[in-house]
């Protein structure tokens, strides 16, 4: 489940990482600066800086819809690169009193490239929060390791390779313009094939699992193509994909884009119902070896439609959850809720999550019949003994 919970979020936010690598890419030492040529973005310098001492405050008595923004004059000392050392005096506005910065607090500044003639300016970019974040990963690391013990270790490290290839595989290459769809398809393979193990150690069971979810995939993109087709979806609906548009990549794919990324966000669920499908299967046959295929199959589809059940719910809630803030969005500037519904944002979230449903459902099936034919040795002329090893029935 937590495997399916980092890649359904890498999968929506597939986008925000691929516009996060060109920044990256065109970051260098500001002697080497030169204005931008179309399309190009200008290059910036990020620095990390503590607040000492907050000089000045003040309250507009109007803002925006009625806000009474703040405004402040910090004194930061910068803690990385070359500057590191340096104290410099910067403006920050804030929207709400719980947005100020205060003293002690540590902030991501940012320096853009000064145009001909301009001085070079610092500016807060956002609060530092790195730290907190390494210390929640402590937290949910240590809990896979008590819970789940030796199998939590090798899921964790499953979990590490499912987001290096997402972020030295997938994403690098879709920045140097590579198809998106074909690049998150190879990589969804490799994450299936070798995460799944991983986790799950090499047993026939885990055998069934990869398959299942390697088909599945395939239905997957069938169902994801003809959905994006059918309604004419042009993959610009999210904030990222309409600044990606100008972006340095050339000839971008949008459209190959947004399917990777359902792809990417479909697979988490695949993982987790094709393992714990097969599991059940193995474990019903084990507490009753005289059970025909049929009657395996019968039975784990009973455990399987509670699967379904359950999970199409937690996707459904997963997705929505990241687009709440758009939503929100839309009603307080009280649109009808057709026209909400039917904008491209929102409609590419509920293509995310149909499409993801639509392959949870197959998989079911899919890796239920595997397993009642794989795993049993009843109903056919091959049978694997308790070993490993193939043995047949006369």
């Amino acid at each position: 489940m937590k495997r399916f919970l980092w890649i359904a979020l890498i999968g929506v936010t597939l986008p925000v990482f691929a516009y996060a690598q060109i920044d990256e890419e065109l970051t260098v030492p500001e002697e080497q600066v030169e204005l931008p040529a179309p399309g190009q973005l200008l290059v910036e310098e990020f620095y990390r800086g503590e607040i000492t001492e907050v000089v000045t405050e003040r309250q507009e008595e109007f803002g925006l819809n009625g806000t009474q923004p703040y405004f402040q004059e910090v004194k930061v000392r910068l803690m990385t690169g070359p500057r590191a050392g340096e104290e410099a005096v910067i403006e920050y506005g804030a929207l709400r009193e719980n947005q100020k910065l205060k003293v002690g607090e540590q902030v991501i500044l940012v320096q853009p490239a000064p145009l001909p003639g301009t001085e070079a300016k610092l500016y807060v970019f956002e609060k530092y929060r790195l730290n907190l974040v390494f210390i929640l990963l402590a937290l949910f690391v240590g809990l896979a390791v008590i819970f789940a013990r030796w199998r939590g270790v090798t899921s964790l490290v499953g979990l590490g390779v499912s987001i290096s290839v997402l972020t030295f595989y997938v994403v690098p290459n879709i920045v140097s313009g590579e198809n998106p769809l074909v690049v998150s398809l190879l990589g969804s393979f490799v994450i299936a094939v070798v995460s799944i193990y991983l986790a799950h150690g090499f047993s026939r069971r885990t055998s069934v699992a990869v398959v299942s979810t390697l088909i599945t995939i395939g239905i997957a993109i069938v169902l994801a193509m003809g959905a994006v087709a059918f309604l004419d979806l042009s993959g610009a609906g999210s904030e990222e994909a309409y600044f990606l548009q100008t972006s340095p990549i050339e000839n971008l794919n949008l459209k190959g884009l947004l399917l990777g990324a359902i792809i990417i966000g479909a697979l988490g669920v695949l993982d987790d119902i094709t393992t714990a499908q097969a599991a059940a299967v193995d474990e019903i046959r084990k507490a009753n070896p005289k059970l025909s295929r049929s009657e395996l199959f019968i039975r784990g589809m009973s455990v399987g439609r509670e699967h379904i059940t359950s999970l199409i719910n937690t996707l459904a809630l997963a997705y929505v959850g990241t687009s709440l803030p758009a939503l929100l969005l839309f009603t307080v500037y009280q649109r009808p809720i057709w026209v909400v519904a039917n904008s491209e944002g929102i409609v590419e979230e509920v293509v995310r999550t149909l499409v993801g449903s639509s392959a949870l459902m197959a998989a079911v099936p899919i890796t239920t019949l595997l397993a009642a034919y794989l795993l049993s040795g009843r109903g056919g002329a091959s049978q694997t003994s308790s070993s490993g090893v193939p043995g047949h029935t006369h």
